[in-house]
């Protein structure tokens, strides 16, 4: 082998085909979008913030000594320089960010405030939802330094978009807005089935084979990914099977200690081994039920969780699968044990609410609780709050543009997005600890202008039609491309100029929408008589009448034929 690679060299072949030319990154391509904050934060924090911060601006400033080398090897040779290995403070540097908070990108397409997003099991994909109507879906791997998502719809009209949530396998997409009706996507963003609403003069929620009013919140079941629950303002949370539109599986009618038994359900969740149902009620009331019992009364309830009248954002179960984490209207965030399950493990409170539907959720590694707390004076600067799981104590506090809404914590690429109150998105991770996600927009750099050299031929020359051509020799059309774009613009409402369709809810710009009874209606057995011409109905037998008689068999043999006088005898006659 060593005499085959000597006599390669010698004839100047240095191997089997073209060397591929590997891209040479940047290294400092992340401190564009390294955060500014930090220092805001530490000048109008407290004391133990401050303390948070102060080594990673010592960090910063250990990287800009030597020519860009990795950090630990850095900090190791301060270590052997300074002859003390056994030095505890240098062991807790060593370690990698308590938090991928270090640098940010901001997505900036939303008009208002952000109230859902949803990510999908690799982190690929993003999908956020808003008050401005509009449901944005965001690839990462896709994007450029302009930070754009490739499609953009309005799912339900002039509706509030409440809850987005990916599928465990990542196929699909449940969407939850103002309207009675949940609705499933793909992950292009291309609507797959929409879900009945009930009957709004049935008394009994047990009855109704859907939502009679608006829809809060949505979960998918975390093993079976043809199940999910929908919670709703009619007091029930209804579980659907993902291949049946036409009707839910079961429904929990949640029944409230208020007059009239009822109440709004703002949120609900399962279990991380799908056995357990969890609901938050306006009335302030906190219900587990066991999806193996019959769903008459709850398993475990616990009346006043947070204030009556407020509206409970969110509900999360811990992987540890004892521990349910809630975070209510009344500016409090509360942790609860399944195990006795009639007081709070622990309470953060002070936590400003502006929206109804801000959320809390858990870190990967199940320590940390992050949520979002609202600005104190209108237009001011909100806060993203880290907290300890075991007793939510306050261990970070991070200053962000607006009021965060709505925040979610990926465990595979390790990164923090968060939905604020002026549309923006905001991205947080680490160069270090992070994969992928916004990290992929910092492999790319800004759109090259296209220039004259770029462009084909085919648009650059003039194009000769020769549409009376045989096949063989006719040229297709450069601007339609190849088969597989024009079956992807097939699929585009626009390029392919569907009509619209028919309006079902509320009308809109000028189109009359559907009533409240229109629905049931059109499911009734119509008498489709009277739109019959009663002429061809009869018509339809005349033939059969010739050939066969029933009524006039007994005449057939001796009747006699017609004899018509002609015309033109008449004629003569009258000159």
């Amino acid at each position: 082998m060593a005499d085959d690679m000597d006599m390669m060299a010698m004839m100047g072949i240095s191997g089997f085909g073209k060397a591929t030319h590997k891209k040479q990154l940047d290294p400092s391509r992340f401190d564009k979008n390294k955060r500014q904050e930090r220092v805001e934060t530490t000048a109008g924090s407290s004391k133990n913030q401050e303390n948070v911060v102060e080594p990673e601006v010592e960090e910063d400033d250990s990287d800009d000594e030597g020519p860009m080398p990795p950090p630990r090897p850095t900090r190791d040779g301060e270590m052997e320089a300074d002859e003390e290995p056994e030095y505890e403070p240098s062991d807790e540097e060593d370690d990698l960010p308590q938090f991928p908070i270090t640098h940010e990108v901001t997505l900036k397409d939303h008009t208002k405030v952000i109230s859902a997003i949803g990510l999908d099991t690799s982190g690929a994909r993003m999908v956020t939802g808003s008050h401005d109507y509009d449901c944005k879906l965001w690839d990462f791997g896709g994007m450029d330094m302009r930070c754009k998502p490739f499609k953009t719809w309005e799912p339900s009209g002039s509706y509030y978009i409440h809850d987005l949530k990916f599928s465990n396998d990542g196929t699909k997409f449940l969407c939850v807005s103002g309207t009675t009706q949940p609705k499933i996507y793909d992950r292009d963003g291309e609507e797959l089935s929409t879900f009945i609403k009930g009957d709004p003069y049935i008394r009994d929620m047990k009855n109704t084979s859907g939502h009679v009013s608006e829809v809060t919140s949505c979960a998918w079941h975390p093993k079976d990914p043809k199940v999910f629950i929908t919670s709703s303002a009619d007091s029930t949370i209804r579980i659907w099977d993902a291949d049946n539109k036409r009707k839910q599986k079961t429904v929990i009618v949640v029944k409230s200690k208020e007059r009239g038994a009822r109440t709004k359900v703002t949120t609900c969740n399962y279990s991380p081994e799908g056995n357990l149902i969890g609901g938050g009620c306006l009335d302030g009331a906190l219900h587990m039920w066991q999806t193996s019992s019959n769903f008459v009364r709850p398993n475990m309830t616990i009346e006043n969780a947070h204030v009556k009248g407020t509206d409970m954002g969110s509900l999360v179960f811990s992987v540890d699968r004892q521990t349910v984490l809630t975070r209510g209207g009344d500016d409090t965030v509360k942790l609860w044990d399944l195990r006795s399950f009639k007081k709070p493990l622990a309470v953060h409170s002070g936590l400003t609410t502006l929206y109804p539907s801000t959320n809390a959720v858990f870190s990967p590694d199940d320590k940390y609780v992050i949520t979002g707390a609202g600005a104190t004076a209108k237009g001011g600067q909100g806060r993203l709050v880290f907290l300890n799981k075991y007793n939510l104590e306050e261990v970070k506090s991070l200053v962000v543009d607006a009021t965060p809404v709505k925040v979610a914590w990926h465990s595979k690429i390790n990164q923090i997005v968060t939905g604020l109150s002026n549309g923006q998105v905001v991205v947080l991770y680490s160069p270090v600890t992070s994969l992928n996600g916004a990290k992929l927009l910092s492999n790319k750099g800004p759109p090259r202008k296209v220039t004259v050299e770029d462009m084909s031929d085919a648009v650059t020359a003039p194009t000769i039609l020769t549409p009376h051509a045989l096949p063989m020799f006719r040229d297709l059309d450069p601007a339609r491309g190849t088969k597989r774009k024009r079956e992807k613009e097939r699929m585009d409402p626009r390029k392919s100029k569907r009509p619209e369709l028919p309006v079902t809810g509320p009308g809109r710009g000028g189109r009359v929408g559907a009533s409240a009874t229109q629905h049931i209606v059109q499911n009734l057995v119509r008498d489709t008589t009277r739109d019959v011409d009663p002429r061809e109905a009869l018509l339809k037998y005349a033939d059969l009448a010739d050939k066969d008689p029933q009524w006039t068999s007994a005449w057939k043999v001796n009747q006699p034929t017609p004899v018509f006088a002609s015309e033109e005898e008449k004629e003569e006659k009258e000159e």
